[in-house]
């Protein structure tokens, strides 16, 4: 007996976890081409047949399954040759950074850096388009990460330290391309769908937010709170719903603590969408 549960909890949890890799692989580029800052987006054939058969550690951070994500990704492409993967470089033993990945598409060796976000869009942040949008609970932004990109995380290739990496690929420096493999899923707020985007890719757009104050408007609906692993999953409507009181009553601890949350919000006609519940104004 003891043997058939586990069996079953593991074919979940690899059910589970192929559901979130199907996530991720639907996710679209951030931006087309070099659209931002001049940051070449990495591309690859969308193929919706990809397995993921890895069991993960149950801690182990939404950044780093996205990473073992795009590794699988790359190894089930046609014309992709890993060279390296999570190499830190370091400096007397000081670690100065490190590099995602390095790889061959074609024979074409690059240097790819990895991001996976999640963004809300700010109306108050009175700048360039790439200005508004923030994370959940105003922390990080896009352009913060956009900037660390640039100033940091690329360059690094060129360090002297990074040096010895590309000789034992026997890569010549002067042949690598930079790109960045940059994914997010793109929050507006409750009822601002018609904000203009030129820079930034509108298919990102998965749901809204709105203030926990708000949520009485949605007293009919049923509610869901995911793990924050399976932010990256597409809705489904075969989860264990609450309704509005169990649901508000975790919100408002959540919102108390200043956390901001993501929830499916499942209307009585059957429609999904996801939505953050944020503490901020």
């Amino acid at each position: 007996m003891e043997i058939h549960v586990f069996s079953f909890a593991m074919d979940l949890k690899r059910k589970q976890t192929q559901l979130q890799f199907q996530g991720f692989l639907n996710t679209p580029p951030l931006w087309d081409a070099d659209a931002v800052l001049g940051l070449k987006q990495f591309q690859l054939q969308n193929q919706n047949n990809f397995v993921f058969n890895d069991i993960l550690p149950e801690n182990l951070r939404l950044g780093k399954r996205v990473e073992r994500f795009v590794s699988a990704e790359l190894n089930q492409s046609d014309g992709i040759d890993i060279c390296c993967e999570n190499i830190q470089i370091q400096k007397d033993k000081i670690t100065l950074g490190e590099i995602d990945c390095i790889l061959k598409q074609h024979k074409r060796p690059i240097h790819l850096e990895i991001v996976y976000k999640f963004y809300l869009y700010d109306p108050k942040q009175d700048h360039d388009e790439i200005e508004h949008w923030i994370g959940p609970n105003r922390r990080d932004s896009l352009i913060k990460k956009l900037n660390k990109l640039k100033e940091k995380q690329l360059p690094l290739l060129y360090n002297m330290f990074t040096a010895p990496v590309l000789e034992r690929l026997n890569i010549d420096l002067k042949t690598i391309e930079q790109q960045v493999y940059f994914k997010a899923q793109l929050f507006l707020p409750f009822e601002s769908e018609a904000i203009p985007f030129n820079k930034i890719n509108r298919d990102c757009v998965k749901g809204f937010y709105i203030r926990c104050s708000e949520l009485k408007r949605f007293s009919e609906c049923k509610f869901y709170i995911p793990s924050k692993h399976d932010w990256l999953m597409e809705t489904v409507a075969w989860v264990d719903w609450l309704n509005y009181d169990t649901f508000y009553e975790t919100m408002e601890a959540l919102i108390n603590e200043k956390i901001a949350s993501m929830c499916w919000i499942k209307w009585p006609n059957g429609e999904i969408k996801k939505c953050f519940v944020v503490w901020w104004d």
